[in-house]
C-alpha cells in the first residue's frame, strides 16, 4: 500500500473507529501491522514479545482514541505508545536475548531442524535471528531497515510511516549497510520479511476489540445489542462475522505471500500451475465467505452457521495441506539440491506462510475468533 493510500485510510477509517466502528479500526490495523511490530522487534529483539506488544498498543489506542483530536497525529501517537510498551517491558526483565557465541550457536543449531520437532526449530531460529541480527545493527537504523525490507525496500514508504525524511531514511540504511556484514544483511533481510506479521494478526486484534470498547463506543454497543435482540440473534451474528473475517484474512494473507510460493518456480509452466492454485484458493475463499454469511442469513441458526464454518475450514486446509504439497514438494527437493542453503531460509518463509505451521496459526486465530465472539455476543 502506497504512502497515500495508507495516510487516506487512516483519514477516512479513524472518525468511524472513534465511534465504535471495529472493522474500521481492523483496517487501520492492517495498514500499520508492520509499522508497530518492527517497532517492538527493533527494541525488544524478540518475534512473540513484539507481537503482543504490537497487540497491546493497538488495544490501548483503540481504547483512548476519543483522546485523539488530529487524525494525522494517529501513527506518531501510536508509535509512542508500542516504544513505551516496548521500553517497559524490557524493565521488566521478561527479554533476554542471546549475543555473541550463544546466539551464533542458537542459530547454527535451528539451521537444521532434521531430529527435533518443527515447530520448536521455527522458535529457536526466529528467536535467535532476532537477537543476533538485530543486535548487530545500529540502534538508531533498526527500525527503518525492518520496515524497508518488509515494505518493498521503498525508502519514502518507511520515511511516511516512521515520520522521518527520505534522506534520513537513507542515511540510516547506507550506516547499517556499512556496518553489517552482507552475509548478515542478506539473513535479515530474509528474516524481516518472514517474521513480518500476517493478515492473521490483524484478526486476531479485531476480534479483542470487542472486549475493550473506547469510550465513545459505549452508546453504540448498547444499541447494538438492542438491533440484534435476542441472545441467540447476537451469538449467530458474532460467530458468522468472526469465521468470515479470519477466512478473509487468510485471503490478505495469501495475497501478500504469494511471492514466497512463486519463488519455487523454475520455468513459465511451474509459474503458471502455482498461480492457478493460488487463484483457485483465493476465490475458494471468497466462496467460502459467501456461503458462511448465506448461511447465517437464511437460517439464522448457529448449527448451520457451524456447519458452514467446519466445510469452509476443511476445504481450506485440504487445499493447503494435500493439494499444495503435492505441486511444491518436487520443487522444493530440486531447490534443495541445488541450494542447500538458501533452501533452508526459503523452506522457512514457506513454513511460515504456506505451510503447517501457518496453516495451523490460521486455525487458530480462526477458531480463536469464533471462541471470543461467542463468549462477547453470547453473554
Amino acid at each position: 500500500m502506497s504512502n497515500e493510500a495508507i495516510d487516506l485510510l487512516i483519514k477516512r477509517e479513524l472518525p468511524a473507529a472513534v465511534r465504535g466502528d471495529r472493522d474500521a479500526y481492523g483496517r487501520i490495523v492492517i495498514a500499520s501491522q508492520n509499522t508497530v511490530t518492527a517497532v517492538a522487534l527493533a527494541i525488544t529483539r524478540d518475534v512473540p514479545a513484539s507481537e503482543d506488544i504490537a497487540q497491546e498498543a493497538f488495544l490501548s489506542a483503540w481504547h483512548h482514541l476519543p483522546r485523539l483530536k488530529n487524525p494525522s497525529s494517529f501513527l506518531p501517537w501510536l508509535r509512542q505508545i508500542t516504544r513505551n510498551l516496548a521500553h517497559d517491558h524490557l524493565r521488566g526483565g521478561r527479554n533476554r536475548p542471546l549475543d555473541g557465541e550463544a546466539a551464533e550457536l542458537a542459530i547454527q543449531y535451528a539451521a537444521d531442524p532434521d531430529g527435533c520437532p518443527m515447530q520448536q526449530a521455527l522458535d529457536a531460529e526466529r528467536d535467535a535471528v532476532a537477537a543476533d541480527l538485530i543486535s548487530e545493527l545500529p540502534e538508531e537504523s533498526r527500525e527503518a531497515l525492518l520496515l524497508y525490507y518488509r515494505e518493498g525496500q521503498s525508502s519514502k514508504q518507511v520515511a511516511m510511516l516512521l515520520g522521518l525524511s527520505d534522506a534520513a531514511v537513507r542515511k540510516r540504511l547506507s550506516r547499517a549497510r556499512q556496518s553489517v556484514r552482507e552475509d548478515l544483511l542478506a539473513r535479515f533481510s530474509e528474516f524481516a520479511r518472514s517474521s513480518a506479521p500476517s493478515a492473521a494478526f490483524a484478526v486476531g486484534v479485531t476480534a479483542a476489540l470487542g472486549i475493550s470498547k473506547p469510550a465513545a463506543a459505549a452508546g453504540l454497543g448498547i444499541a447494538t445489542k438492542s438491533i440484534a435482540g435476542s441472545l441467540f440473534a447476537r451469538f449467530a451474528l458474532g460467530f458468522a462475522g468472526a469465521a468470515s473475517g479470519g477466512l478473509l484474512g487468510g485471503l490478505v494473507a495469501a495475497w501478500f505471500a504469494r511471492s514466497t510460493l512463486l519463488g519455487y518456480a523454475g520455468d513459465d509452466a511451474e509459474r503458471t500451475a502455482l498461480n492457478r492454485f493460488i487463484h483457485r484458493y483465493m476465490g475458494l475463499s471468497l466462496a467460502m465467505i459467501a456461503v458462511i454469511i448465506a448461511t447465517h442469513l437464511v437460517f439464522r441458526d448457529e448449527v448451520h452457521t457451524f456447519v458452514a464454518i467446519a466445510i469452509a475450514l476443511l476445504l481450506m486446509n485440504w487445499q493447503l495441506l494435500v493439494m499444495l504439497p503435492r505441486l511444491v514438494d518436487p520443487l522444493m527437493a530440486r531447490d534443495a539440491r541445488h541450494d542447500p542453503a538458501g533452501a533452508r531460509q526459503r523452506l522457512l518463509a514457506y513454513r511460515l506462510t504456506w505451510g503447517r505451521s501457518g496453516v495451523l496459526m490460521s486455525n487458530i486465530i480462526v477458531i480463536g475468533s469464533l471462541i471470543i465472539a461467542h463468549l462477547h455476543f453470547g453473554a
